[in-house]
């Protein structure tokens, strides 16, 4: 496996290998790697004959007063499960060789942007979209690999290739949960036990969503009223939202029916939470 810090250097190695025909998979990542970012890396692995991993902490993609200076960096660690799941390289840049001294180009995607997280962390996707171009850009892979968990990230993304007609294939894996249910997050190391018990409420109530939308019921100001009452029950905490969107579009939805998204973003403690569940309301969640 090879580290490579600049972008001239990772582009010398991967390009000869892009030349002869090698399919290259991507797997973007902030990180405090967890069982979701390996299973991407495996997903990556199992299909193509390259796999590149990034490690870098996005500054643009955090507001003021969000936990840019305290998200957790455990490189060696990081480095280390990269080499199990057989990724060949991983780029771990520096700042200035992501945003040059004078970079103020942004890349924007509207709509699918201004629900959800969006409504809540202004200039958070500017900044998830610049920097994920700058490394397609980069690496210039042939499919990259996202989680479930992130479900507005990867459709915007997905919307960003398709509008800009690069020729990369979005791969969205399923999230990866605990076994008690709780969906696996480099925040949920902010969280003291007692909080970790709380948090599994979110997942709870995504559940018993998706169960009542199943079986036809399908009033979503009732289900996510119901699911309000049982993550507040649970302890205190600060909903950002609970939604039920198209799962294509993110357009809210005011009766569950057809391919659904129940999505929420809830702070417990100092960690701000995400997590989702796609329901067919005329068949199986997943």
């Amino acid at each position: 496996m090879r580290k490579l810090e600049t972008v001239a250097a990772l582009r010398t190695h991967l390009q000869p290998l892009s030349r002869a025909g090698k399919r290259i998979g991507f797997v973007p990542t902030m990180g405090a790697l967890h069982e979701g970012h390996r299973s991407l890396m495996r997903a990556a692995r199992k299909e193509c004959e390259i796999v590149v991993a990034s490690i870098f902490v996005n500054p643009t993609q955090f507001g003021p007063g969000e936990d840019f200076e305290k998200y957790p960096r455990p490189l060696e660690k990081d480095l280390a499960a990269c080499r199990e799941e057989g990724v060949d390289v991983v780029f771990v840049p520096e700042v200035g060789e992501i945003y040059p001294p004078g970079a103020v180009t942004r890349v924007s995607v509207a709509r699918l942007t201004e629900g959800l997280c969006g409504r809540h962390r202004p200039g958070h996707f500017d900044g998830v979209t610049t920097v994920v171009a700058k490394l397609f850009n980069i690496v210039q892979p042939d499919k990259a690999y996202f989680g479930q968990k992130d479900a507005q990230q990867a459709a915007v993304i997905r919307q960003m290739v398709r509008d800009l007609i690069w020729p990369i294939q979005i791969v969205v894996c399923p999230t990866v949960r605990e076994g008690d249910g709780l969906a696996m997050s480099s925040r949920n190391a902010y969280l003291s036990p007692e909080q970790r018990r709380q948090a599994l409420c979110l997942s709870k109530a995504l559940h018993w969503a998706q169960g009542q939308i199943e079986t036809g019921r399908g009033d979503v100001q009732k289900i996510t009223a119901a699911m309000r009452e049982q993550i507040e029950a649970a302890g205190p905490c600060e909903i950002d939202y609970i939604e039920v969107v198209d799962a294509e579009t993110l357009e809210p939805k005011t009766s569950a029916v057809g391919r659904c998204l129940v999505a929420l973003a809830v702070r417990i403690g100092p960690a701000r939470l995400i997590d989702n569940v796609l329901v067919d309301a005329g068949g199986a969640g997943r």
